[in-house]
C-alpha cells in the first residue's frame, strides 16, 4: 500500500510539474507549442478553459487509443485528468510570471520546456503507463509502419493546423518548440541519467489479469 501511494504521489507530482513547464511556455508569449495551439483554438471555440480543453482531447485520445488497443496505466488517466486541472490552477492564480523583454521570454519558453522533461522523468519512470499523447503516437507507428518522426510530425501538423482554424496561437515559438522539444527533453534526460527505453510499464490490462487470477485461486 505504501508502495503504491508513493507511485500515486510521484505521478502526481511530475504531472504538476509538467503543468509548470506548459504554463511557461504559454506565458512566454511567443507561439504555442502544437498542441496548445490546437488546445487554445478549442477553449476559444467551445468556450472553455485551456486546462478544460487539454481534459477533453486527452479523454478523447484515450478512448482512441484503447479503441487501436493500445494498452494505457493509471498514469495514462491521471494524466488526462490532472495536467489540464494543473494547467487552469497556476494559470487562474498566475502563479507563473509574464515578461515583455524578448530576451526573457525566450529563456522561459527554454526553461519550460526543459522543465516538462524533468516532469517526464519523474512519472514515466514509476512505470505505469505514458501520457495519452504518447499512446497515440505509438499506436499509430504500428498501425501505419511509418517512422516515430513522421507519425508524430503529421500528428502535431494536424493539430496545429486544426488549432490555428480554430484561433490558436502561433509563433516562432511554435516552431522552436516542435523543432527542439524533443533534443530539450534529451538533455534533461540525459542530466538525471533516464533512459526512457528501459522503462517495464505495468498496464491497467495487467492488474485487471492478476485480480481475475486471484479470483480464480480463491474458488
Amino acid at each position: 500500500m505504501n508502495n503504491k501511494l508513493y507511485k500515486a504521489i510521484k505521478i502526481t507530482l511530475g504531472l504538476f510539474v509538467f503543468a509548470v513547464g506548459i504554463v511557461m511556455t504559454i506565458n512566454a508569449n511567443l507561439g504555442l507549442a502544437p498542441w496548445d495551439v490546437f488546445h487554445e483554438g478549442m477553449s476559444k471555440t467551445i468556450g472553455i478553459t485551456m486546462g478544460m480543453a487539454i481534459i477533453i482531447s486527452g479523454f478523447v485520445i484515450v478512448l482512441i487509443d484503447v479503441a487501436f488497443g493500445q494498452n494505457i496505466g493509471w498514469a495514462t488517466l491521471m494524466d488526462m485528468v490532472l495536467t489540464g486541472t494543473f494547467v487552469d490552477i497556476i494559470m487562474i492564480n498566475n502563479l507563473i510570471p509574464s515578461f515583455t523583454d524578448i530576451i526573457p521570454r525566450l529563456i522561459m519558453l527554454l526553461l519550460g520546456l526543459f522543465i516538462e522533461g524533468i516532469a517526464v522523468w519523474i512519472y514515466i519512470s514509476v512505470g505505469l503507463g505514458a501520457g495519452p499523447k504518447d499512446g497515440l503516437m505509438v499506436v499509430l507507428t504500428k498501425k501505419t509502419g511509418k517512422s516515430v518522426r513522421v507519425v508524430k510530425s503529421s500528428i502535431e501538423v494536424l493539430a496545429v493546423t486544426t488549432g490555428y482554424l480554430l484561433g490558436g496561437s502561433i509563433g516562432i515559438g511554435t516552431l522552436i518548440m516542435a523543432l527542439m522539444s524533443g533534443q530539450i527533453w534529451q538533455i534533461a534526460f540525459n542530466i538525471v541519467k533516464f533512459d526512457i527505453n528501459k522503462i517495464d510499464h505495468r498496464f491497467i490490462m495487467d492488474d485487471i489479469a492478476l485480480i481475475k487470477k486471484k479470483n480464480s485461486s480463491n474458488k
